[in-house]
């Protein structure tokens, strides 16, 4: 039976952290990558529970096995990732309907990673809509980037309702698009308050 729910244990944490090493973008071949997805940035434990600290990650269970999640950041997780700082600086920069990005509360969607056991039975867009359900009376929208050659990815948030608003290259050279999935302007059948646990 899955469940979705949010993280609250270390053991949660090291569940996540051992999902996301085996999707992690090099220990994947090309073809899994162009088919599957990838995911760009690894977490320590430590930089898990700071997160954490600020604000759980959404966790999708079957039984007692993590087999999915949605990492949640706020704006004080800035300088805990380094890799992340220019995204962080973009936001700064942008703006999103006539107002900066920084003007608005946002929650920042960390990453998001189903089991490949689990892909094609709806955890992704289940993933999402406990993630829409637990922030949406804090938060205004969320808002994430994913490398353009992530055309997987990139084509599944889109499904659920993330709005690419905008584009920029990283100092490592690789593009980015900035999405948005505003609580007020997502489709309604594909994010739905069915099964909300919270």
């Amino acid at each position: 039976m899955i469940i979705y729910k949010t993280s609250k244990t270390t053991e949660d944490l090291l569940e996540i952290m051992a999902l996301q090493k085996i999707n992690l973008l090099e220990n994947l071949t090309e073809i899994e990558r162009q088919n599957q997805g990838f995911l760009t940035v690894i977490h320590s434990l430590e930089v898990l529970e700071k997160m954490q600290a600020e604000s759980p990650n959404i966790i999708i269970k079957d039984k007692n096995k993590i087999v999915g999640y949605v990492l949640a950041m706020t704006k004080k997780s800035k300088f805990d990732i380094p890799v992340l700082i220019p995204m962080f600086d973009t936001f700064d920069k942008i703006k999103y309907k006539e107002k900066l990005v920084s003007e608005y509360n946002y929650i920042v969607m960390g990453q998001v990673c189903i089991d490949k056991k689990y892909r094609g039975l709806g955890l992704f867009d289940g993933g999402y809509e406990a993630f829409k359900n637990y922030f949406k009376i804090e938060y205004d929208f969320a808002i994430t980037e994913i490398a353009t050659k992530n055309t997987r990815s990139r084509a599944a948030h889109k499904r659920v309702g993330f709005e690419e608003i905008y584009k920029y290259t990283d100092p490592e050279n690789v593009e980015w698009n900035i999405v948005v999935l505003d609580w007020n302007g997502i489709n309604q059948n594909i994010i739905s308050a069915e099964n909300n646990p919270f």
